[in-house]
């Protein structure tokens, strides 16, 4: 009797196998199962070509899948970083005058962009001491001087950077700690000294210099246009 069943079940499985091959194509252990069945068959002195082929392409397709899973995550990465600078944008537009908007950058801007400290940096032939926490008052020339590190390079709106120690100008207390940065240059119009909006970030993989800044550069347009509109 229990031959009989075991008679049915091995037809049952030769006519599932049959009918539906790909049963057994797209199963990837029972795939290298039947190989080393058949190599083992074959005897040590016979090179199985088919074996080899079969392995090269399963490394390939493992390659393939890796590089598939890292786009989509760069994808999503993109993705929420467009919806936070979309938001920041739309709580800039919504500040009625500039109190508002640099109550902005010390608490809702730093949350929704997960960074620990945001600075505007304001140029001055004479510097006076900061009327608000978010103001980081520097002297004419400091904000060029700075993103270039003294050296002759071309200046970019937009830097991004490691750093051992950050500037306490920049930062004040927080540059103790503080181990990346991103720096955006803000034209303030015409008569107007150069500013400089800095992010800092306790992490220092947040900012690196082979990030993209397509997103920091749309939200520099549009934070130096609404500043100016409140500078008057």
């Amino acid at each position: 009797m229990a031959d009989n069943t075991a008679r049915s079940s091995g037809h049952d499985w030769r006519d599932r196998v049959l009918t539906d091959p790909d049963m057994i194509l797209e199963d990837r252990d029972l795939m290298r199962a039947l190989i080393s069945a058949n190599e083992s068959q074959m005897g040590q002195n016979i090179v199985d070509l088919r074996g080899i082929a079969m392995d090269r392409l399963e490394t390939r397709l493992d390659r393939l899948e890796d590089t598939h899973r890292s786009v989509i995550a760069a994808a999503y990465e993109n993705l929420a970083g467009t919806n936070q600078i979309h938001r920041c944008v739309l709580r800039l537009l919504d500040c009625d005058d500039l109190s508002a908007m640099l109550d902005l950058l010390t608490a809702d801007l730093a949350d929704i962009l997960r960074v620990d400290r945001v600075s505007l940096v304001l140029e001055s032939a004479e510097p006076q001491a900061a009327p608000h926490p978010a103001i980081a008052p520097v002297k004419d020339g400091f904000v060029t001087t700075y993103v270039t590190q003294g050296r002759e390079v071309p200046v970019r709106q937009i830097t991004l950077r490691q750093c051992d120690t950050a500037s306490d100008r920049v930062f004040g207390d927080a540059a103790e700690w503080i181990r990346s940065e991103a720096l955006m240059q803000l034209d303030l119009g015409e008569g107007r000294l150069p500013g400089m909006l800095a992010m800092g970030a306790e992490d220092p993989h947040q900012f690196r210099a082979n990030q993209g800044t397509e997103l920091l550069a749309f939200f520099t347009g549009a934070f130096e246009r609404v500043l100016r509109r409140h500078l008057g």
